[in-house]
């Protein structure tokens, strides 16, 4: 990883904490940041064309998000 990229995570770090109430644990701002970093890998991976298809999410859970 660059420089800018470690940059970047470390503001979206900081701004997620930020955002928290006063009376967050350090729990919370743990499960906050590895919230974070799963969506990031989601993206990541979609972005390489890894991962699956929404249909095929429906399809192996047997459900339908579709209205």
């Amino acid at each position: 990883m660059g420089e800018m990229a470690e940059i970047s995570a470390k503001r979206k770090a900081l701004q997620a904490v930020e955002a928290l109430p006063d009376e967050a644990t350090l729990d919370d701002v743990i499960e906050k940041l590895i919230f974070l970093r799963k969506i990031e890998r989601g993206l990541q991976q979609r972005e390489a064309g890894e991962g699956l298809s929404q249909e095929e999410v429906e399809k192996r859970l047997g459900v339908s998000w579709r209205t």
